[in-house]
């Protein structure tokens, strides 16, 4: 049986972080599904057609990544999908309480999906895409948080 694992989030945007996440996962999982969720509390900054556009670009020398976008629970996603593990990053002690909230409401929804966290690596644990959004928001330059060439105007 194939090891497919869902990647869940909002990614707006997607950074180094998320992508460091992704291809340390490629070691443990034969398919990576990032899938971008429209979250009903959070209103995007980063178009969602933009945001799955660049993200694709960024993977696409790696058949085994694939993007797709849901507006659904993750765990209903993630069974429709034939994934059987959610693959999330932790940078620090607060990610991990949200996230570990979060495993076990999924595993009600879907009992037989198992969440994999991975910990960020050191020198990407302080980018966070909200930081980056309000460097862009003032006009700063976060290309060197990011894995891809973000132009200027595509807010």
């Amino acid at each position: 049986m194939q090891r497919i694992a869902l990647f869940p989030g909002s990614f707006d945007p997607f950074t180094k972080g998320h992508e460091d996440i992704v291809l340390r996962g490629l070691k443990l999982f034969d398919e990576i599904i990032i899938g971008i969720g429209r979250n009903t509390s959070k209103q995007r900054y980063f178009p969602l057609e933009v945001m799955s556009g660049l993200i694709e670009s960024t993977f696409a020398e790696y058949p085994a990544v694939k993007v797709v976008t849901y507006d659904d629970l993750t765990a209903n996603v993630a069974r429709s999908l034939g994934a059987r593990f959610l693959l999330r990053g932790l940078r620090n002690t607060t990610d991990f309480e949200y996230e570990n909230s979060i495993s076990q409401v999924n595993r009600y929804v879907y009992e037989d999906v198992e969440t994999v966290f991975l910990i960020t690596s050191p020198h990407l644990a302080p980018i966070s895409s909200s930081i980056i959004r309000e460097l862009h928001r003032y006009g700063k330059t976060i290309d060197e948080f990011l894995p891809y060439q973000l132009i200027t105007n595509e807010k």
